[in-house]
């Protein structure tokens, strides 16, 4: 049950690396993300195992905060789409180190707020850090893709909207 709206996260799809191949010898990669019942989809990229998309979506999320999905699919122009994997990030840590950020009143501008380590809940390919920079709680993320032999994909996280209350 989704409540009403109290912030809002921008995720900028920046890239992915080793994917795997589902065409001849290479594939046609898209990323497909979702945040509760919103969904967004990226561009496709032509014969590309390490695509840079660059593209910047925007979600709003209610308490509790869930978790953004994303699928990688490689486009296919005469049958279904092939899955390339997904993976997930919970959106509660930096929620969390925004709250935290407040409670301590500080903002020193490249200020590591909160680490995120890979662990069996979570699909990190490395350790993650969220940081104050800019004005914003940002979260940059590895996400190693499941139920694939291989492919990991970048996300840049942003808080753009916090929960009313935390500034």
């Amino acid at each position: 049950m989704m409540g009403e709206a109290v912030g809002q996260v921008k995720v900028v799809v920046a890239n992915g690396k080793s994917l795997v191949i589902r065409d001849f010898k290479s594939s046609d990669p898209y990323v497909v993300l979702k945040l509760g019942n919103q969904t967004a989809k990226t561009k496709v990229i032509n014969s590309c195992l390490n695509p840079v998309w660059n593209e910047e979506f925007s979600f709003n999320f209610s308490e509790p905060v869930g978790k953004l999905k994303l699928e990688v699919f490689d486009k296919d122009r005469f049958k279904a789409d092939d899955k390339m994997g997904h993976a997930q990030v919970s959106l509660q840590p930096l929620v969390a180190a925004a709250r935290l950020k407040q409670v301590l009143r500080v903002a020193e501008d490249g200020m590591t707020l909160r680490k995120v380590i890979p662990e069996s809940d979570n699909c990190l390919a490395a350790e993650s850090s969220i940081i104050w920079a800019n004005g914003a709680v940002i979260q940059d993320v590895w996400l190693r893709l499941c139920e694939v032999e291989s492919g990991e994909i970048h996300l840049k996280i942003e808080l753009a909207k916090l929960p009313s209350g935390v500034r």
